[in-house]
């Protein structure tokens, strides 16, 4: 009997979220049902997930929220930090907060509220949600973050890599002026790597000038 790509795509994807799984629980077992999923196990389910959705953009998206941390835990309880977050006017900015499959939370900061082009200097704003940020971080002592910074395809690729850095350190050192432990921050710049938009659009390039910053839990 003949198997179609799809099917053994899908059967693929199954066996290594199963295994991933598995694993997680195993870690998590005697710590009152918390399981902490790393860096390589997050990626393995995003690709998994990746095979069962058969869209490799939406994998690669998936990957790099999973990527972003390790050790986090899954399962954390993002309700009230969320609500406060949204509250804070991230709606309204067009901040978008989500709940990720590796158990943190990205609050997904667009730039027409971040950054002028080509700057990281933080728009006013923005200010009002990193504050809920912070109040988040500084209130949970097992909470941490970390922020990515991205740009579009235009330009060099050493300004892109440079200018990716210098907005997720804007980020991490603005909630660090907010009393949250350097510790408990990291920041990194990915250039025009992981684009959520067009590049060769207008619109898609706004898209993909933007900071992720994610929030994990640890033990």
């Amino acid at each position: 009997m003949k198997i179609s790509m799809r099917t053994a795509r899908y059967a693929s994807g199954v066996a290594i979220i199963a295994l991933m799984a598995g694993c997680a629980n195993m870690d998590g077992m005697g710590q009152g049902g918390k399981t902490a999923v790393g860096a390589g196990a997050g990626a393995a389910i995003g690709a998994g997930l990746g095979a069962l959705i058969g869209d490799s953009s939406k994998a690669a998206m998936i990957g790099a929220g999973i990527g972003a941390v390790a050790g986090g835990i899954t399962g954390y309880n993002w309700k009230g930090v969320k609500n406060d977050v949204e509250q804070s006017g991230a709606t309204s900015l067009g901040v978008d907060v989500t709940e990720m499959p590796d158990g943190t939370l990205r609050v997904n900061i667009p730039s027409n509220v971040s950054f002028d082009t080509g700057k990281y200097q933080l728009k006013p704003a923005l200010l009002p949600v990193l504050d809920s940020v912070a109040r988040a971080l500084v209130q949970h002592p097992e909470l941490r973050a970390k922020s990515i910074g991205y740009t579009d395809s235009t330009g060099s690729a050493a300004t892109n890599q440079t200018l990716s850095v210098n907005r997720a350190s804007a980020v991490t050192n603005y909630l660090a002026r907010q009393g949250v432990q350097s510790g408990k921050l990291t920041a990194e710049g990915r250039g025009p790597s992981n684009p959520i938009g067009d590049n060769a659009t207008v619109q898609g390039r706004a898209m993909n000038r933007r900071v992720e910053l994610y929030l994990y839990a640890v033990q």
